[in-house]
């Protein structure tokens, strides 16, 4: 057996100080945040990049970079309103990038597996039952997963999740559906900039339960303006009455050259108050109604679908393992040396010039890394501690010493320092758990493990 975590005494007092600094600070999905990757002048050639990496538990992502509407949360690589002859070029070029990719893989000389894919965005169900097909198609014929055997997921939105689309989705093998609800009172979804009706995600919801897909994810914001408990719960049970095996609570983030960028009516103490407080009652809400919290955002019905699956998080959530292989504009790929990806912006004509540039890339610019970042063991001691700690299973710091040679109490001492004054983290045995209030604070808590270096590119990058 292990031995308990010997936690440091800190520094600082137990009574955690009063909070000074926003609990909503970034959403850690994925380290670093693709503004920490920066150009390569003449990258390395991807067949080089694969050649010492696991190839036999692979994961695909593919990213459709459109939507039918743009939230006024919405902070994503999209664009709306892309006519068919776009959409066309773009699976045309994703193609293209898919036999370039396939031919970097073969050439280590060693069988490939895909044990889990994600069709994200944006919102693919924006594509068309038969471009739907089409991508199936590269995604099997070409890269060579195997969509009935891999845990796999795609995102979808009311007005997307269609019968002919779902049908093509549900015959390929798809695992977990997610289509962002947001709200289901017409006013706040309004006050969000997301102009659609209850009887339309009512109706979209029927056709995703009828299509049986093992696993369905609802989510839902809060933070919205004139949010109240309330108004929060009638969403909660609303999502609830569908039993979904996932909801997803996400707070409300506005970012720059978002919609709401200029809109948000509160103070931002206000707003962070307003946040905790329709946080903690979402979660005790799901939590009563028999729901497991695994992270901040993901609650999971016990006994469904969700929380049976072997592969835990990783269909769930955007999976940052080495070995993620991604394809499309604005994917990421992960190897164990370098995070790689295309050109990435927020406003609207830099993402349709990014996508012009994507659809006119010649196959030989898609052999290299484009837009990357180079992991060190620093880098990769964060990321791990990341993808841990922020999880309800914790952050064992034994397979961390194991796996890094160093102590997590010595390498993270002032984090853990202050984590341990304000009461957001405690220790069972040899795993550090986030206590209820860190869980709370996840987000604030992930950005305290940025390197420096990371923190400075991030500083440097001119939103556009």
């Amino acid at each position: 057996m292990g031995k308990s975590v010997m936690l440091p005494s800190p520094s600082l007092p137990i009574t955690a100080p009063a909070e000074v600094e926003t609990p909503y600070q970034q959403y850690v999905y994925a380290y670093p945040h693709q503004k920490a990757y920066r150009l390569l002048d003449d990258g390395p050639l991807l067949s080089d990049l694969w050649s010492g990496e696991r190839l036999d538990a692979l994961s695909l992502y593919a990213h459709v970079p459109f939507c039918e509407m743009r939230c006024g949360f919405c902070n994503l690589f999209t664009r709306t309103d892309a006519p068919e002859e776009v959409t066309a070029a773009f699976l045309d070029t994703l193609e293209r990038q898919a036999r370039v990719t396939r031919e970097a893989l073969d050439a280590q000389g060693r069988p490939l597996r895909f044990t889990l894919a994600a069709f994200g965005g944006g919102t693919p169900t924006y594509l068309t039952a038969d471009e739907l097909t089409r991508l199936c198609d590269i995604s099997e014929d070409i890269m060579g997963a195997d969509l009935q055997a891999a845990s796999w997921s795609v995102e979808t939105s009311p007005a997307t999740a269609t019968a002919d689309r779902l049908s093509v989705l549900a015959e390929r093998g798809a695992t977990r559906l997610s289509i962002g609800v947001q709200s289901f009172l017409d006013d706040e979804v309004r006050a969000a900039v997301r102009p659609q009706k209850r009887h339309e995600v009512e109706s979209a919801l029927a056709r995703l339960r009828d299509a049986r897909f093992p696993i369905l994810n609802i989510d839902l914001i809060y933070g919205i303006d004139g949010q109240t408990e309330r108004t929060f719960q009638v969403s909660l049970d609303a999502a609830l009455a569908w039993e979904p095996e996932e909801i997803y609570l996400y707070p409300l983030y506005v970012r720059p050259l978002t919609g709401l960028s200029s809109r948000h009516a509160t103070s931002p103490a206000e707003w962070d108050d307003q946040r905790l407080r329709l946080y903690r009652f979402g979660r005790d809400h799901l939590l009563s109604a028999g729901y497991e919290q695994t992270s901040m955002r993901v609650f999971r019905r016990l006994g469904s679908a969700a929380t049976e699956d072997t592969e835990g998080n990783s269909i769930n959530e955007y999976n940052q393992q080495a070995g993620m292989v991604g394809l499309g504009v604005g994917a990421r790929s992960f190897t164990t040396d370098l995070h790689y990806t295309t050109d990435y912006a927020v406003a609207v004509p830099e993402v349709r010039r990014i996508i012009d540039d994507y659809i006119a890339t010649p196959n030989e610019r898609f052999r290299r890394a484009q837009w990357a970042f180079a992991m060190n063991d620093d880098e990769r001691r964060r990321m791990y501690v990341l993808q841990h700690l922020l999880e309800s299973s914790g952050l064992d710091v034994t397979r961390y010493e194991h796996h890094f040679g160093t102590r997590f109490e010595t390498d993270f001492a002032i984090q853990l320092d202050t984590l341990l004054a304000r009461n957001w983290v405690r220790a069972a045995g040899t795993v550090l758990l986030l206590t209820p209030e860190g869980m709370a604070r996840a987000d604030a808590i992930g950005p305290r493990f940025f390197s420096d270096h990371v923190r400075a590119n991030m500083s440097s990058y001119q939103d556009r």
